[in-house]
């Protein structure tokens, strides 16, 4: 996960989580069944065609709303490998990071389609596609390693050498 690669999906500003996954699906906690319903209301299209590894780009505030962790596990139930933002909700970038979903905080100008390159350990993103570069503070080794794991949970257990 130190370096990746993915098509963008373009977000604008203050994506809040029924934005993100209505409230009607928060019946379940499984990430597959959440994914079927990521962004209906807003980008219909999304779940259907969005592939494993695509990473979201988006404005400010991207995760602002409720804080329940079905937001990030629909994305991660999609296949997203990493969302982008200029600034994410702090409740949102907490349960994303505790479920294994990474986040970079950085203004990268990004449209659909576009590849981008992720390099989390020297803090740098590539639009592969328009060749601009961006830089954002690298992620701490922790971190980095929490989020390898899976998230907080697995990483603990790993930790302590529990397999279950």
């Amino acid at each position: 996960m130190r370096v990746i690669r993915g098509k963008t999906w373009k977000f604008g500003k203050n994506i809040d989580t029924d934005q993100i996954i209505p409230a009607e699906y928060l019946v379940t906690g499984d990430p597959k069944e959440l994914a079927r319903h990521s962004f209906e209301k807003i980008r219909p299209e999304f779940a259907k065609s969005v592939r494993e590894g695509d990473i979201i780009v988006a404005e400010e505030n991207f995760g602002c709303g409720s804080s329940r962790e079905h937001a990030p596990r629909a994305l991660i139930g999609n296949g997203v490998s990493c969302v982008i933002a200029k600034s994410f909700a702090r409740i949102f970038f907490r349960n994303s990071i505790n479920i294994g979903l990474p986040l970079v905080e950085a203004d990268v100008d990004a449209a659909d389609g576009d590849m981008l390159e992720i390099d989390f350990n020297a803090g740098k993103i590539k639009n592969l596609t328009t060749g601009k570069g961006y830089e954002f503070k690298p992620i701490p080794e922790f971190l980095l390693n929490l989020l390898e794991s899976g998230g907080l949970v697995e990483y603990t257990k790993k930790s302590i050498g529990r397999s279950d």
